[in-house]
């Protein structure tokens, strides 16, 4: 549990970074998050020759998987219990305690496909954990769904180019000044 909300708090405590590293390590910054605006980013920066495009999918990828197997072990460890603390939607905790039945094709189909946006990925992953996936085989799934995902947005950056990194560069001209204006509403909401 202690290593989840470590993951929590590091996604937090990068997020006034995001803007600063977008523009100017924008690799490390997708290997940092897994975060699909810095792959787009980062594709764009490789069309332009800034950076090449397989350490974008690589480090894309990796950054989408590296915290994913603590959910998994979660499920595996805590089960039903730990889906509920991850959704509140009956929905979902009854698909979850189904999981377990359903047939193992589906399940490894749905590790490929969390990675979607819309998918609760920590309740699919949990599930797999729960019915008992081998680890290994979670993930190369996991891994095989965040190749794909990153392949297409960063196709989708290194197609606009020039123009993305122009985006880019505006956010980061501006980064300093949204960053403190962020954390003076969060002081002022408090």
């Amino acid at each position: 549990m202690g290593a989840i909300l470590g993951v929590v708090a590091l996604g937090l405590l990068l997020r006034p970074l995001k803007p600063f590293l977008l523009a100017s390590h924008p690799a490390a910054l997708e290997f940092l998050t897994g975060d699909l605006t810095a792959i787009g980013a980062a594709a764009a920066f490789a069309r332009i020759g800034e950076v090449p495009l397989w350490l974008v999918v690589i480090a894309g990828a990796a950054g989408m998987v590296k915290f994913d197997w603590l959910t998994w072990w979660a499920g595996r460890q805590w089960g039903g219990g730990i889906i509920k603390m991850f959704t509140t939607s009956e929905r979902a905790q009854r698909f979850a305690r189904q999981a377990a039945e359903l047939n193992p094709w589906i399940l490894r189909a749905a590790v490929v496909l969390a990675v979607l946006p819309g998918v609760p990925s920590a309740v699919v992953y949990a599930m797999a954990g729960w019915a008992r996936m081998r680890l290994v085989t979670f993930l190369l799934l996991d891994l095989a769904g965040a190749v794909l995902m990153t392949s297409l947005v960063a196709g989708l950056g290194y197609g606009l180019g020039q123009r993305a990194v122009d985006l880019v560069l505006l956010v980061d001209k501006y980064a300093s000044l949204v960053s403190l204006t962020m954390i003076a509403v969060a002081v002022a909401m408090r």
